[in-house]
């Protein structure tokens, strides 16, 4: 069964980072003896790393010490970023095998670290893919000390270059046996992407892959700014958004504005079941509702969207409530986060008004 087990962000200051993930987010802080990959960091002091959770979502954050550290390359060719989506696989050895049939460029050879055996194999651009089979179970979520906010790993998305988007779901595919699911085609009058999304064969990961339909896509500028492919942005689940959110702006994260007209637009629309009193604090936090027109009443997708969290254009997080199981991804809000990064990106000058 594939799973991911962590995600690993460079950064130029772990340790501030880590205090940003336990303040603005509510993450605890956690031992990284369990990640043996890192033992070789520690020795060789050129790496600072720090390991932060909340329920089952785990991130990593490393920063160099001396410019020696791969840390430190990776920051001379991408801005801050996630370098490595960690799969836990049922068996890294046989995966690994399979990587390499299919012509996976292997960076870390199959290591046996007594209760875990891992490998490395590039993936797109600067993002690479750790894979890890555990002999002893994963660690116990954490129950946020002050409340419990993030539980857990909705989806992931992943820009790639123009003419790419197949290749990528070919590779997915053969490698991991990733299935595509969903294809949106978006337009507006300044540009527009293409996505596929992909999803793993038990239905634990979901990656929708994105590649730019006009040279001013956010797509375009995300890979122009990244220099290169990588991760756009990570879907956080959590359980009660609207709360979860307010607090999140009073520890000074920043989000994509939304028109007041898109709630007016909302209440026009065939099956809309929010009560008032709802629809107010579902308003005042500027989050996005959808929902199946074909799917019981109180299924609804609530999501909001960060502003970039480091200081170029390019990753985000995304906060998602799935209500009464909800599925999908907003296909009715993909539009509408378009359109509120495409004004994010007038103002940057990106693309004209």
């Amino acid at each position: 069964m594939l799973q991911i087990d962590h995600i690993h962000f460079y950064v130029e200051d772990a340790q501030k980072w880590r205090d940003w993930f336990v303040y603005c987010l509510g993450f605890q802080v956690i031992n990284n003896g369990i990640f043996p990959s890192l033992s070789h960091h520690q020795k060789s002091l050129h790496t600072c790393t720090e390991v932060v959770k909340s329920g089952t979502v785990c991130f990593l954050l490393s920063s160099p010490i001396l410019p020696t550290s791969p840390v430190a390359e990776f920051l001379r060719q991408h801005p801050p970023g996630v370098a490595d989506v960690a799969f836990a696989v049922d068996n890294v050895e046989a995966l690994t095998a399979k990587a390499i049939s299919n012509g996976a460029k292997i960076l870390q050879p199959l290591q046996n670290a007594g209760f875990c055996q891992y490998a490395k194999i590039a993936g797109w651009g600067g993002l690479n893919h750790t894979l890890m089979t555990r002999n002893q179970e994963k660690i116990a979520e954490v129950e946020n000390s002050l409340y419990r906010a993030i539980t857990a790993i909705d989806h992931l998305v992943l820009n790639v270059g123009v003419g790419e988007l197949e290749t990528a779901v070919n590779w997915y595919q053969k490698i991991f046996d990733f299935q595509p699911q969903q294809s949106f085609q978006i337009k507006t009058d300044r540009s527009g992407l293409h996505s596929q999304v992909m999803i793993s064969p038990h239905g634990n990961i979901q990656l929708p892959i994105n590649e730019p339909a006009s040279p001013s896509s956010q797509i375009q500028e995300f890979l122009d700014v990244n220099r290169g492919a990588g991760i756009q942005h990570i879907a956080l689940m959590i359980p009660d958004l609207v709360n979860a959110i307010s607090r999140f702006r009073g520890a000074g994260l920043s989000f994509l504005s939304v028109p007041q007209n898109y709630y007016f637009q909302l209440q026009q629309r065939h099956k809309f079941s929010l009560s008032t009193e709802e629809l107010q604090a579902i308003s005042d936090q500027e989050i996005l509702v959808d929902w199946h027109e074909d799917a019981p009443l109180g299924e609804l997708l609530l999501q909001i969207f960060s502003q970039p969290i480091f200081s170029e254009p390019t990753f985000f997080f995304e906060f998602i409530e799935r209500r009464s199981l909800a599925r999908g991804f907003g296909e009715g809000n993909f539009l509408a986060l378009f359109q509120a990064i495409e004004r994010e990106q007038i103002k940057r000058g990106f693309v004209s008004s």
